[in-house]
């Protein structure tokens, strides 16, 4: 059996086209089981845990995480054209101590940076992606083999292009949504929150009329197969009302939250990212996204109540590292939690969880 002491995990030292070669291999180890009858999406699954995107570089990933004892797994963000990562840093780790209760509220003029990694870190990939051909491929090995009982995710993303409108953008997302199906994606997220980026993908979820038509392409392309919403961190009811309304005749569910964003500020006072704001996540942003799932939970049953309309279901995302959390989520109306930062820091966390529950 495999020594669950020293897991492999992501390389912050290294390079994201290192860490995407050098991928661990899926490993034997015994993974409680969890009682409850779970879906995502319609989709039966043996637990409500999963690995949102950001892990996840390649198939590799995917099935190393799936041996660990998550049962949906997200395909990292990929592209209808191949995209670089950003330079490094990628992830540098901040000290949020001095906020109230150490927590992000959303808002906040900067974050400084730690000195040693801890649970809260800065994010800066800018979502790279692999050539069409090479993710497309390795999204059909993967799937032919994954357990049958996983439920593979891919998330994909346009790519915005110079004169672009609304409905190119729509386009691409459909056309990536598409090509994830036809590889065998058991379900899509389309992204349509990314801190890191300044163009409209990476706030789309801010434009609802926009992403209505993007959200709308996607549901053609892709037919029954279900579909999630990747939303970043909304600031009051009246705009999850407003994004809710107008994605929700098209979607399955709603992943959240996808970091909080803030600049980032060296021990010098000096802003890092040339002062471009960055994705905060990990533990430090449990409270703020437990929030957003309670309001939004309460924003669409609101409009079931009033319209009969199905709610989307909720995925939490955000700062989830114990039982305890996966619990919280669960009861502030979530019916799946999927971590991130949890997984890169401690690679087994999905099997302390289970036999915690």
């Amino acid at each position: 059996m495999t020594d669950l002491t020293n897991l492999p995990r992501y390389d912050a030292a290294q390079t994201y086209d290192w860490n995407y070669a050098h991928a661990p291999e899926p490993v034997e180890v015994d993974v409680p089981a969890v009682r409850g009858a779970w879906d995502f999406c319609g989709l039966k699954v043996a637990s409500p845990l999963g690995v949102a995107a950001g892990p996840l570089l390649n198939g590799r990933w995917v099935r190393y995480y799936a041996s660990l004892g998550f049962d949906v797994l997200t395909y990292k963000t990929v592209r209808s054209v191949e995209r670089a990562c950003y330079a490094m840093p990628n992830l540098v780790p901040v000290d949020t101590s001095p906020l109230a209760g150490g927590q992000m509220a959303g808002g906040e003029a900067s974050v400084p940076a730690a000195a040693t990694m801890g649970r809260t870190w800065a994010v800066s990939f800018g979502m790279p992606s692999k050539a069409p051909e090479v993710w497309r491929a390795d999204v059909e090995e993967t799937r032919k083999l994954l357990p049958r009982e996983k439920v593979l995710v891919v998330s994909v993303v346009a790519t915005e292009q110079p004169g672009w409108t609304i409905d190119d953008m729509a386009a691409d997302y459909a056309r990536c949504a598409q090509w994830a199906v036809e590889s065998g994606a058991d379900a899509v997220e389309t992204n349509f929150s990314c801190p890191n980026v300044c163009t409209s993908d990476g706030q789309l979820y801010q434009q609802p009329a926009d992403a209505a038509r993007c959200a709308a392409a996607v549901r053609e392309a892709i037919g029954r197969t279900p579909y999630v919403v990747k939303v970043g961190h909304i600031r009051n009811a009246e705009e999850a009302a407003a994004l809710t309304a107008a994605i929700g005749p098209f979607v399955d569910g709603l992943a959240m939250t996808n970091s909080v964003a803030a600049p980032v500020r060296a021990a010098d006072g000096t802003l890092l990212f040339d002062g471009a704001p960055r994705g905060i996540c990990g533990a430090a942003i449990l409270e703020a996204s437990l929030a957003q799932t309670r309001m939004v939970r309460q924003v669409v049953t609101q409009r079931y109540l009033r319209e009969a309309v199905k709610p989307a279901a909720l995925v939490g995302v955000g700062g989830a590292f114990s039982a305890e959390d996966v619990r919280r989520y669960l009861v502030a109306g979530a019916a799946s939690v999927h971590l991130a930062t949890a997984v890169m820091v401690e690679p087994g966390v999905a099997l302390a969880i289970r036999a915690g529950w």
